[in-house]
């Protein structure tokens, strides 16, 4: 055991090094924010540090993120902005050359003086101008008669609205901040098209694809995308014959013929707990119903069904919504379970507890709903930018809440910390055969408190680089990190609980399989900052580590044969055949939705061209849901199976577990996958800012593809409903009823 142990504390401490010089190293790098832009030859003024700072304010106060993207980082309805702004300003360029020098349109050129006027637009866009002395950068007559072209064109779209990116009319109307937001959206184009100093590719290493100015893939990223496959085929293989050499040699136990966990005693905070999965199930529904209205905009851009629902619930809410909401109710399930099964580890009630889970149930009912409203008073504009910060919305993906709300949260994860941790310190003092498993427990439930604290590393003004190096930890790190290992030890000491695994395995599995996985998931966040303005270091180690994140996902097969040879081991086993059909599908969609779509869009190669697209859309349902709300939903069960007294009706869970997989299913083949493909090809032949170009989503075949997806949908939806139908009655009554 000391040897998986130093295992576990080599991993993490080295992983950590890396990921941290990287951080170092893209705080030294990041693309310069000018203390100016001047026109080389008149030196006016075109924009200041402040007013670019106070535009990404402007940004976020919008939604962000979910108004379009940047750099690939957002929503899918609205262009990706640097793209689009790049776009644009090269093909106004482009045509007032070609009017000016031979009286023609652009495309009307022949070969040779297309590449002649192309090469002078490559010069004039990747030519490095900022001045590390006067910390300006220059930019020509050319560049800046483009520039306001664009000006006028963003200025319309989100003033006046445009329905095929779902914004609509009075988005924002304040002439000074459309100002600052057009200075905002120049520069992160400007970092995306310029060189780095000494370099022949640009700050976000030649991200996105555009070949009106040969921003192609680098050299860096396809060396590094081959290593990454050469790798993950090798320990696929190394992993493969550790696991056939000693998954059997685990200490074998025999089955009791009846389930030791009948006369389990509950306690009454895990009475308090119940109310949890009240709150849970209509988070759930709401959550769907919010998909619904944000995939609608889709299709109708402004309108649900023709009602012009917009105006009071535009896109950027009700998206900003159903991804938070999301987070808010898988990590509320998990975060439940572990109270609820906090007494079962020390065998005893501790002081307070109860008070504490019922502090923390109003807590979670106050920042749900507090962030919710002071994200549409933001995006609304009721909010002045200082305020909206704290207050109002981020406008970052999964991290949207106000800095408030933060704060409020993770006040509220340290209590947990505290009222689950002493449990396990009081059974890890008991120094039985279940100590190591509840030594890997404590560090993961320590962690999961710890890591939420990485969103607040960054501040109301820090660069976007920044900003997106700290929120890549906190989704990636907490949520598909510390929560997987905080996982697979509750289902390891679950099942150890039930005598269907040795104690002692239990434990050695769980550090054996939180070592393997962090192998790979630490580093490998660095897979989401490939072309972030961070160093060509971020590919390197993040196409190399993000593809071992894959190798233990292959494993699954075995996983899945395993959760079920259980159901038919013993007859008693029958009762908890809903929790694991649902870790079942867990498995399942961790191999497919996080393993396959994951790697499908993991190497620098592949995510250079779909990074933004439909196909990330695959990878996001399929592994956020499939995954983390399946293992939510099956928490939910297990704890509840703990506490009824009765034989379950299978009915209701039977149309649940089957509507939710099969519609999710029905819902990637018949829409998002297909759409997310055309995407891929149109960026890869024509350039980025063609995939994302309502051209494109609006054609006939593609709208074809949107509405398709309504048969997934209702599917999907019917299975959400009896879930929680029997969430809630189930619930209800374990409340209802009296206790000896």
């Amino acid at each position: 055991m000391k040897k998986i142990w130093f295992a576990f504390i080599s991993v993490v401490v080295l992983s950590f090094v890396a990921l941290i010089w990287v951080g170092t190293e893209i705080y030294q790098t990041q693309p310069p924010i000018p203390e100016k832009v001047i026109v080389k030859s008149t030196n006016e003024t075109v924009y200041t540090k402040e007013d670019i700072q106070i535009g990404q304010n402007v940004w976020e106060s919008i939604g962000g993120m979910e108004v379009g993207s940047i750099w690939g980082h957002g929503s899918y309805v609205a262009p990706d902005w640097t793209a689009d702004w790049i776009h644009k300003e090269a093909v106004f360029m482009l045509e007032a050359w070609a009017k000016k020098d031979f009286n023609l349109s652009y495309d009307a050129l022949d070969t040779e003086k297309k590449a002649a006027l192309k090469a002078r637009l490559i010069q004039h866009i990747k030519t490095n101008t900022f001045d590390a002395s006067s910390k300006a950068i220059t930019i020509s007559q050319e560049r800046y008669d483009a520039i306001q072209s664009n000006i006028k064109h963003y200025t319309k779209i989100f003033s006046e609205g445009k329905a095929e990116y779902a914004i609509p009319k009075g988005a924002l109307v304040d002439k000074e901040k459309l100002a600052q937001l057009n200075a905002f959206l120049f520069w992160t184009s400007w970092a995306a098209s310029t060189n780095r100093p000494n370099h022949d590719y640009t700050y976000t290493s030649n991200w996105p694809h555009e070949p009106l100015i040969d921003n192609n893939i680098t050299d860096d990223s396809i060396i590094w995308s081959g290593l990454s496959i050469v790798l993950l085929l090798l320990f696929i293989g190394i992993l493969t014959y550790y696991y056939l050499l000693n998954h059997e040699k685990g200490e074998i136990i025999d089955k009791p013929e009846s389930d030791p966990l009948t006369n389990l005693k509950l306690f009454p905070s895990q009475k308090a707990i119940l109310k949890y999965f009240i709150v849970i199930s209509l988070l759930i529904g709401l959550q769907v119903i919010l998909g619904i209205i944000t995939v609608h905009y889709t299709v109708e851009g402004q309108a649900f069904f023709g009602f012009d629902l917009a105006n009071f619930l535009p896109y950027s809410i009700t998206r900003t919504w159903h991804t938070q909401l999301a987070v808010f109710w898988i990590a509320a399930t998990w975060l439940a379970t572990g109270l609820f099964l906090a007494p079962m580890i020390s065998g005893k009630e501790m002081k307070y507890q109860v008070f504490g889970i019922n502090f923390l149930f109003v807590a979670l009912l106050i920042i749900v709903l507090g962030s919710m409203l002071g994200e549409w008073l933001g995006v609304h504009q009721f909010l002045d930018l200082t305020t909206n910060f704290f207050f109002g919305h981020q406008g970052y993906e999964y991290m949207d809440l106000g800095r408030f709300w933060q704060l409020f949260l993770a006040v509220g994860l340290v209590l947990w910390v505290v009222m689950v941790s002493r449990h396990i310190l009081y059974g890890i003092r008991k120094n039985d055969e279940s100590k190591d498993l509840l030594i890997i427990l404590l560090v993961s439930v320590m962690a999961i408190g710890m890591f939420f604290f990485s969103g607040l590393m960054y501040g109301e003004n820090s660069s976007l680089p920044v900003i997106n190096y700290w929120r890549w930890w906190l989704v990636h790190l907490w949520v598909e990190g510390f929560f997987e290992v905080f996982a697979t030890v509750v289902i390891a000491f679950i099942f150890s609980r039930m005598k269907i695994i040795a104690t002692k395995t239990a434990g050695r599995v769980s550090i054996a399989s939180a070592t393997i996985f962090l192998a790979g998931g630490i580093i490998g966040t660095l897979h989401h900052l490939y072309f972030s303005g961070t160093p060509v270091q971020a590919i390197a180690l993040g196409a190399t580590f993000s593809a071992l994140e894959v190798v233990p996902l292959t494993l699954m097969g075995f996983e899945i044969r395993e959760n079920w040879n259980l159901l038919k081991s013993k007859a008693w086993m029958q009762k908890y055949k809903w929790p694991i059909f649902f870790f079942i599908a867990v498995a399942f969609w961790n191999f497919v939705g996080a393993g396959v779509f994951g790697f499908l869009i993991n190497p620098p190669i592949a995510l250079y061209y779909i990074q933004g697209l439909n196909t990330t859309a695959v990878h996001a349902h399929t592994a956020l849901f499939g995954v983390y709300g399946m293992l939510g939903m099956g928490f939910i069960l297990i704890c509840l199976r703990f506490y009824s007294d009765r034989a379950w009706e299978s009915t209701k869970l039977k149309r649940a577990f089957w509507c939710l997989n099969i519609g999710l299913v029905a819902m990637v083949i018949f829409s998002l996958l297909p759409i997310g493909i055309i995407q891929a090809y149109t960026s890869i032949t024509k350039g980025y800012s063609f995939a994302r170009d309502s051209e494109l989503l609006y054609s006939p075949t593609v709208q074809t593809l949107k509405w398709l997806r309504m048969i997934g949908d209702i599917i999907f939806s019917v299975g959400i409903f009896y879930f929680c139908w029997f969430t809630v009655s189930e619930t209800i009554y374990n409340f209802k009823r009296k206790f000896k």
